[in-house]
């Protein structure tokens, strides 16, 4: 009976949407300077976060745009995410995956994924986090009629260490 399970179409997980995110923790010149190196990455417009609240010991206040980030779908999503992996050499923690089959992990810099170094630019690091899901999950999001995603529907911890392994033949430490 396992053995059917594993063959059907719709327990075959796939990317849902990768976000980037690159929090610079000021705003100003350098924030729009992370705007675009993520405007090159992905070819997408960013969207910029603001501080929840005030913090005097890091000079931040409330409502200011301190961060920068980007949601990709579809095959962009697998590319860029593919050079990701790439600069950590396809290893990652156990404790990079969340229990609803969520992972994420961080890079220093960004000339690593393969953008050009400009010196007026400068480095960023950014956080990647990529969502996991099954065909159907649209059952609980849509406007009409939403339902209720089943408990062996949902992707788990160890479902998602298992299929980052068999897809990118990663190693998970």
């Amino acid at each position: 009976m396992a053995e059917d399970k594993s063959q059907n179409v719709m327990r075959e997980l796939q990317i849902d949407k990768l976000i980037i995110n690159c929090c610079v923790g000021e705003s100003g010149d350098r924030l729009t300077r992370a705007a675009k190196v993520l405007e090159q990455l992905t070819d997408r417009k960013p969207v910029f976060s603001k501080a929840r609240y005030t913090l005097r010991s890091f000079g931040i206040r409330r409502n200011e745009k301190i961060a920068v980030h980007v949601t990709v779908r579809g095959e962009k999503a697998k590319e860029i995410l593919d050079r990701g992996l790439k600069v950590k050499e396809y290893e990652l923690k156990r404790k990079n995956f969340s229990n609803t089959g969520c992972f994420g992990f961080g890079i220093n810099e960004h000339i690593d994924l393969g953008l050009k170094y400009d010196p007026s630019t400068g480095i960023f690091g950014m956080d990647f986090f990529v969502v996991l899901i099954r065909p159907g999950y649209r059952v609980a999001r849509r406007k009409h009629c939403p339902g209720r995603i089943g408990l062996h529907h949902r992707v788990t911890k160890d479902d998602a260490v298992a299929w980052f392994q068999q897809k990118f033949e990663g190693i998970v430490l």
